[in-house]
C-alpha cells in the first residue's frame, strides 16, 4: 500500500513530525492518506468539501436520497465560490512507504508516523477536476455546503468533512 500527501509546495524533501493547533493533546505526527481517500485531497488545501460514499450499513432510503440519481458510489461537493481556485491551484502528491507509519483512522483514510519521513517520490497532480473526473467520484457545485452537511450529519452515509471552518455559514 502507498500512502500520500498533498500539498501546493513542490520542494518538500522531508516531512518531520508536527503538532496540529487542534489536536495540542496528541503528539506530533506525520500525516498521511490511503489510496481510496486520496482523491478527496485534490483541491486547494483549505478549500471546504464534503465526501460522501455508502456503506453496508447506509439505508436505502439514504442511498436513493443521496445517489439515486447518479452511478456513481462516491460525490465530493464543493462550493462554488472556489471553483476558480481549484481551476488554478497547482497541486503536488508525495508519495510514501506503509512502513513505520501507523494507522490513525481507517474510516477517513489517515496514517501517521511519529518519525521523520523521506518521501520516495512526488508527481504533480496537473488539472485537478480533469484528475477528479478520472477518479469516477461525482463532483458537485452548490452555492453553500451547510444544507449538504446538515443531511448527511442525519443520515446513515459514510462521510468525510474537510476544512469546513471555511465554509459559508448559515447555508445561502
Amino acid at each position: 500500500m502507498r500512502l500520500y500527501h498533498f500539498s501546493e509546495d513542490p520542494d518538500i524533501a522531508l516531512f518531520e513530525p508536527r503538532t496540529l493547533d487542534y489536536r495540542q493533546e496528541e503528539p506530533a505526527m506525520v500525516w498521511a492518506i490511503d489510496e481510496f481517500h486520496a482523491p478527496h485531497y485534490y483541491f486547494p488545501r483549505n478549500c471546504p468539501r464534503v465526501c460522501l460514499w455508502p456503506e453496508e450499513s447506509t439505508s436505502e432510503a439514504d442511498k436513493e436520497r443521496f445517489f439515486g440519481h447518479s452511478a456513481v458510489q462516491r460525490i465530493i461537493a464543493v462550493e462554488s465560490d472556489w471553483l476558480e481556485r481549484i481551476r488554478e491551484t497547482k497541486l503536488y502528491r508525495y508519495v510514501f512507504e506503509e512502513e513505520g507509519f501507523a494507522e490513525y483512522d481507517i474510516n477517513a483514510g489517515y496514517y501517521t508516523s511519529l518519525q521523520t519521513v523521506n518521501p520516495v517520490a512526488v508527481e504533480p497532480i496537473g488539472d485537478l477536476l480533469q484528475q477528479l473526473s478520472l477518479t469516477g467520484i461525482e463532483l458537485r457545485i452548490t452555492p453553500s455546503l451547510m444544507p449538504l452537511r446538515a443531511a448527511i450529519l442525519e443520515s446513515t452515509v459514510n462521510f468525510s468533512m474537510i476544512r469546513m471552518k471555511y465554509a459559508k455559514q448559515g447555508g445561502a
